[in-house]
């Protein structure tokens, strides 16, 4: 019989293996100061790209003068044990209502986390018989949420309906023989490659197949749509989702997620999310903070247009300067360039080092082999010097690395490394 830490001392994973000299900079970074365009990284000054805080919410007068009263009036701690037992405020109820009303459902329920909550609002709603049918790129919370699954599950290719079709009629032939149903699950906007799920389209399907839609739209809340209601407001589907899921870390700058539907369906999570019925309740600051953060989101449409004016910007820039920005048609700007791990890692480097640019970097296994992905979260905060420096960073990196010199420092970096 083996140790069952053998496996891992042996053989830290695809970036664990990268810890000893990655930790502190490359993963784990830890930044200083005020929520800004511009923070403190490693002692220096940096244009900020990799913070979700889309409308600038989390450095708003309003913002923090709620959140500080509420903390001195309530603590941390109020209320105290799980909504089901003792957890449950009238706050707690009025941020549902709020947010059921803003993403126009019948009704919400608030949870602690995002990633929790889709893990849990997958596991509560599909049992042995049912069948799951979901995107290739989906976030890793809708991934493990389906890997608790018992039954079948079918993967289709990232936003290709017709895939989706195909998939659909293996998921109906099994559901027929199980008598079971179908999820079906995709998300608002894919956080990676900044591209919206096709909703629309996969709404069409359902007048051939029965099946019942669930989305995540942690980016689209707040920055998609008229109102901000996100990605299904944007494409004119709204009231074809059934399960509409967003969470409070990205446009609304806070902890806490939430899942809306017609009644009936929430009461049923309400009473069955073991994720939610085990665990305690959002403490008070949170659930004050994020009342305010949603009234001035739903007051303050000039946030989301100012979010707006800095990426179209932003993408315009990278566009013009000959950059591949993959098929983004959102807020998420993806850089696209050719290299392998030891590249990046010197190149980033470098843009932070060098030319104060703090972008995140994406590499294998994220994205295939071969391939370095920085992503861009523009902000409501950033200003037009913002993006023209890191145009002419961006530039001045990638000509780095098509001649060669990222890859030769980047040997040299690996070498002594097996030293």
């Amino acid at each position: 019989m083996k140790d069952l830490f053998n496996k891992f001392r042996q053989d830290k994973g695809p970036l664990g293996n990268y810890a000893d000299v990655a930790e502190g900079y490359f993963v784990f970074p830890k930044f200083e100061g005020p929520i800004s365009n511009r923070m403190i990284f490693n002692g220096k000054e940096m244009i900020t790209w990799s913070i979700n805080n889309y409308l600038g919410l989390a450095s708003h007068p309003e913002v923090i003068k709620t959140d500080a009263e509420s903390a001195a009036k309530w603590g941390m701690a109020y209320p105290m044990g799980a909504r089901a037992m003792s957890g449950q405020t009238e706050k707690h109820e009025q941020l549902e209502n709020e947010l059921a009303e803003f993403v126009q459902k019948e009704s919400a329920y608030l949870l602690n986390f995002g990633y929790q909550g889709n893990v849990s609002i997958i596991d509560s709603l599909v049992n042995k018989h049912d069948v799951i049918v979901y995107d290739s790129d989906s976030h890793a919370s809708i991934i493990d949420g389906c890997r608790l699954h018992q039954g079948k599950r079918f993967t289709f290719q990232h936003n290709d309906v017709n895939s989706l079709e195909k998939n659909l009629e293996r998921a109906t032939a099994v559901a027929d023989k199980t008598g079971g149903g179908i999820l079906v699950i995709t998300e608002g906007v894919f956080g990676m490659r900044g591209e919206q799920g096709k909703l629309k389209e996969i709404v069409e399907l359902k007048k051939k197949f029965n099946f019942r839609l669930l989305v995540d739209d942690a980016h689209g809340f707040g920055t998609l749509g008229k109102t901000g209601a996100g990605a299904g407001e944007e494409q004119g589907v709204q009231d074809d989702i059934d399960i509409y899921f967003a969470t409070f870390a990205k446009s609304m700058a806070g902890i806490g997620a939430f899942v809306a539907g017609e009644k009936d369906l929430i009461q049923y999570l309400k009473y069955n999310m073991r994720s939610q019925v085990f665990a305690k309740s959002l403490p008070m600051p949170m659930v004050e903070g994020a009342l305010k953060r949603l009234e001035l989101l739903r007051k303050n449409t000039e946030l989301k247009d100012k979010l707006w004016k800095v990426a179209t910007a932003l993408q315009k820039g990278l566009r013009d300067a000959g950059f591949d920005l993959g098929s983004t048609n959102t807020v998420i700007t993806p850089v696209y360039l050719k290299g392998d791990v030891p590249e990046a890692m010197v190149m980033v480097k470098d843009l932070r080092e060098k030319y104060k640019v703090f972008t995140s970097i994406v590499i294998y296994p994220v994205i295939p082999k071969g391939m370095i992905l920085l992503r861009l979260i523009p902000t409501a905060l950033h200003t037009q010097d913002d993006i023209d420096e890191t145009v002419k960073a961006f530039s001045a990196i990638r000509e780095k690395l098509e001649s060669g010199v990222y890859k030769r420092l980047g040997e040299e970096f690996m070498k002594r490394m097996r030293k």
